[in-house]
């Protein structure tokens, strides 16, 4: 067996190419909650993701905010205490101007000084070279007094001879931790003295204010060594190193510094008129909590409506499997021809696809029975052209002389029952044209001059078996006027003429100048076309036939009852066809 060449060899390539888009296809096959979960979380996860820069954006912007306003809180600690030793120097000026300085009258100074500083908790003094005290004015004028609890600093200003704050210190005779601010003088001999003035570190409490700071925030004043000098926490002593170790080179502004293992924010500012460090201060942690729990928040918010968006979408691919399923079974019912009724669904667009199966249903079933009726009326009229064409083949036969008389007779018989069918099969929904019928049997046999040949009539449409027969019968009515009547010679004229009457078609054939050969028309009348005429127009159509013979032609007049010429079948054809 040889096969034959194809015009393309299918490869190997082909093959795994061809394999890839289905391949793709069967990785993509997923229900539809699978692709409803993925739409949702392409969604919500780009949303999280661009709420977590937003949340970040402004906890940073807020954070600078908050530093800001941070740095003006300590800036206004810094403030209040160089007010505080501003108010210090001025008072040292103006006790300066004593008259009893110069003279070394220490009593009145220690009397002026005293009212002077009555109601404050600032205190005087005057030190000498010795760092010996000559006067305060914490204890009572002549009292013995101790030499000076904080000399370091003393000696400085007055070597310097510069206006100076000393750190804190415990001051022997306040039996506390005080500050000194110093301001040399020299008296009336040269001698140089400090004029002093002491105060309690206490004191600087109502400088640094808790109510100034945010919450979680502290705030304390360090002098140069890191002592604490004043405090908002608790755990910070007045007197004690600051707890972390490395505030002396703590950089000014904002920064981040570890103590104890524990992450902490701090804010620095520098007095440069005391030397001193205003300081705040909060564990990372706390400044961080709230932007971690709007982070927390956002986290669990986003997940806890993922999950929700995520249950609800399972919720809708069931609906939407649910109706595809019914849409599935509908579909199959279909294609088992059983009609299918538009459904109720949750989702518009598929009770559209609903709707067009049951249209197609619909169509289907009429088209079915349309096929049915083709094929029945297929079938009726193949065994009537069978039965036609054997009763044609039998009388041809019978009739014929020789067996190419025979030959063209039955020839011609079947090509007129083929127009016949021919209309048919053209106006198989529509109907045969009486007028049309005519004309297409009586062309074959019309002469040169058309005149000869008149056909009038209404028009009149006729079913399929009525066509087919009166077909025959107006060719056989042509063929023995070829043969014996008025076509056969040159002058006879051949009219058909037709008019509904009532409930009949009235049908006139006539013949007229035509030679009249009895023993002919005798011969005819037993022929095929009488067969036709009476007995198949009689027994299919109910038709009633009369004949005469006129001295110059022939005449059949038939009467056919016009339901005949319409009938059921035709009908239920049409109605198909709409």
């Amino acid at each position: 067996m040889t096969i034959a060449p194809t015009d393309r060899t299918v490869s190997a390539e082909d093959t795994v190419e061809g394999a890839g888009p289905a391949e793709s296809r069967r990785r993509m096959h997923h229900p539809v909650a699978f692709y409803l979960v993925c739409l949702i979380l392409v969604v919500v996860i780009p949303a999280f993701l661009f709420s977590i820069v937003v949340l970040k954006r402004t906890t940073e912007a807020q954070e600078r905010i908050f530093e800001s306003l941070l740095r003006t809180s300590t800036s206004a600690v810094n403030r209040a205490v160089e007010r505080e030793i501003t108010g210090m120097f001025s008072t040292l000026n103006f006790l300066s101007t004593s008259e009893s300085l110069p003279k070394g009258d220490y009593a009145t100074l220690h009397a002026q000084a005293s009212k002077t500083l009555q109601g404050t908790d600032i205190y005087f003094l005057v030190i000498d070279q010795a760092m010996k005290q000559r006067l305060n004015t914490r204890v009572p004028y002549g009292m013995p007094l101790n030499v000076a609890s904080e000399p370091v600093s003393a000696r400085l200003a007055l070597s310097r001879g510069e206006r100076m704050v000393s750190d804190l210190f415990f001051g022997r005779t306040a039996q506390q931790w005080v500050f000194n601010v110093y301001m040399p003088v020299r008296l009336a001999n040269g001698e140089p003295v400090l004029l002093t003035l002491t105060k309690n570190a206490d004191a600087l409490r109502r400088a640094v204010n808790p109510d100034v700071l945010s919450p979680g925030w502290n705030a304390a004043v360090l002098d140069s060594a890191g002592t604490v000098i004043a405090s908002t926490d608790e755990k910070q002593k007045t007197g004690q190193p600051f707890f972390l170790r490395v505030v002396p080179s703590l950089r000014l502004g904002v920064s981040t510094m570890k103590g104890d293992g524990v992450d902490y924010q701090v804010v620095t500012e520098f007095s440069s008129l005391a030397g001193w460090r205003m300081i705040a201060w909060a564990k990372s942690s706390d400044v961080q909590a709230p932007a971690v729990s709007s982070f927390l928040w956002l986290t669990i918010g986003g997940a806890v409506f993922a999950a929700l968006a995520a249950i609800s979408a399972v919720g809708i691919a069931r609906v939407l499997s649910r109706d595809v399923r019914l849409l599935a079974h509908d579909a199959r019912r279909l294609g088992q021809g059983e009609r299918v009724a538009p459904r109720p669904y949750a989702i518009s667009e598929l009770e559209t696809v609903s709707r067009a199966l049951a249209e197609a249903a619909d169509a289907r079933v009429k088209s079915e029975n349309e096929v049915r009726f083709l094929m029945r009326e297929v079938a009726h009229r193949s065994k009537n052209q069978l039965t036609v064409i054997q009763a044609m083949l039998n009388q041809s036969a019978a009739s014929a002389e020789n067996a190419s008389d025979f030959a063209e007779t039955f020839r011609k018989r079947v090509a007129g029952l083929a127009r016949s069918t021919d209309l048919m099969i053209a106006n198989a929904t529509q109907g045969v044209n009486l007028m049309e019928l005519a004309k297409n049997q009586l062309k074959p046999f019309t002469p040169a001059d058309a005149e000869r040949v008149r056909i009038t009539g209404p028009a009149v449409l006729l079913d399929p078996q009525a066509s087919q027969t009166l077909g025959m019968a107006l060719h056989e009515l042509s063929t023995n006027a070829t043969k014996y009547g008025a076509l056969a010679n040159e002058t006879g004229i051949v009219s058909l003429s037709w008019v509904a009457s009532g409930e009949d078609l009235n049908l006139v054939w006539r013949e007229s100048q035509a030679a009249i050969d009895k023993d002919a028309i005798a011969a005819s009348r037993k022929g095929f076309g009488s067969v036709v005429l009476e007995r198949m127009l009689g027994m299919a159509l109910d038709a009633k036939l009369d004949f005469a013979v006129h001295d110059d032609g022939i005449e059949w007049r038939v009467r056919i009852p016009l339901a005949r010429l319409r009938d059921e079948d035709v009908h239920q054809q049409q109605g198909v066809a709409q």
